[in-house]
């Protein structure tokens, strides 16, 4: 696929894949390993592809060589799904240096047996390769996801290579419905969350660069609209909520505090709220914590389970802090036979987050739902409609 006149496309798509990084549900969609060439005076070749793929992957960087050699291989984050191919490639082409951070040559020791001393040309923040026409910038994205990354930006074609950033789960040869947001957030919330300091750092150093084109090392290739991407990756970074809305998370086990859960989402949405309704124990976690990021209201709903809480309730609380969530407001539902305690226990879990704020009303279910406890639901409903 032609990107520009001198840059080609040469990823390949997995549609056999199930669970990216061991637990995101690609199942439907697949993904993609996305790699590129520049041809210019010098040819050099970005990121590799997952192990599976090498073969088709080199296969279709010969045809776009038309016969030339590549001078170089770089490398801009060493994950193995973009990164199993080097060893394949120096021993293809023996000439071939590989570019990328020191960091990165420490992980290719471990990973290969071998950081390609005398084939190796070391990079860092502000380092550029001059291929000819083209030349690439190197900017330093530490944590972005994994601590050696670096972006390039090609001054020529005014190509920024993102790595994983601006990334999102699915094949390129899938028409995505929902469009670009909708993937790009589970994938984003999922796997670069936790690193929002170090994304805003690296989107400030993208404001200085006329940036025309992004080439991600997973899904599509960004030609259009570029503000919207770079506006929405501040939004996410910045751990703003990117719309009015409540998502409400429950975990249930006689249908009790799914119930109220249901009940409370009625309310909200006769009140003219936006509401994502997620079973934990059933639905895809990774999609409730998307749209818990998504939105600026949360509410958790679990009974009270051996003195606790659901365990699926504690893995989500957990996520959420693991992944940095805050600038939001939380409300507590809690469920319980003889002595709720999950409305206690949710706040201690939750008070590592920053900047939470908890509504003053609440809901406890005892038992069943009754006349009581749906007028804490009606309370609880006008509170965060207001």
């Amino acid at each position: 696929m032609e990107i520009t006149e001198d840059i080609r496309y040469i990823g390949v798509n997995d549609h056999d894949i199930d669970l990216f990084e061991g637990q995101y549900d690609v199942s439907e969609n697949g993904m993609s390993y996305n790699s590129y060439v520049i041809l210019s005076d010098k040819v050099a070749v970005a990121d590799t592809v997952d192990a599976h793929f090498v073969d088709e992957w080199l296969g279709n960087l010969e045809a776009v060589l038309d016969g030339r050699t590549p001078d170089y291989l770089i490398v801009h984050h060493m994950e193995p799904d973009h990164s199993a191919g080097i060893a394949a490639f120096m021993e293809r082409y023996p000439e071939a240096q590989v570019v990328s951070s020191a960091m990165a040559f420490k992980m290719m020791k471990n990973y290969f047996g071998t950081d390609f001393a005398g084939r190796s040309v070391v990079i860092k923040e502000g380092s550029e390769l001059d291929l000819g026409a083209h030349k690439l910038a190197f900017v330093a994205a530490p944590n972005v996801h994994w601590p050696e990354v670096m972006f390039s930006y090609d001054a020529h074609d005014k190509v920024l290579f993102s790595a994983d950033g601006f990334g999102k789960f699915g094949a390129n040869d899938i028409e995505d419905p929902e469009g670009w947001a909708c993937e790009a957030r589970r994938y984003y919330f999922g796997i670069v969350g936790k690193f929002g300091k170090n994304v805003q750092a690296v989107l400030k150093k993208a404001a200085g660069l006329d940036i025309q084109i992004i080439c991600p090392l997973h899904g599509p290739v960004l030609k259009e609209n570029l503000g919207y991407y770079l506006e929405t990756y501040n939004t996410w970074s910045s751990y703003q909520p990117e719309d009015r809305g409540v998502t409400i998370a429950y975990a249930s086990v006689y249908g009790h505090m799914k119930q109220a859960a249901e009940e409370l989402a009625a309310a909200l949405e006769e009140r003219g709220q936006k509401v994502s309704l997620f079973d934990l124990a059933r639905d895809d976690m990774a999609e409730a914590v998307e749209d818990a990021f998504r939105y600026d209201r949360l509410v958790l709903c679990s009974i009270t389970y051996a003195t606790g809480i659901f365990p699926f309730m504690s893995t989500f609380i957990h996520t959420l802090a693991e992944h940095n969530y805050q600038n939001r407001t939380i409300a507590l539902v809690e469920g319980g036979s003889w002595m709720p305690m999950a409305a206690k226990v949710m706040k201690k879990q939750l008070a590592e987050l920053s900047d939470i704020t908890f509504t003053q009303a609440g809901v406890t279910v005892l038992g069943a739902l009754d006349d009581d406890s749906r007028a804490q639901i009606s309370t609880l409903a006008d509170e965060l409609s207001a």
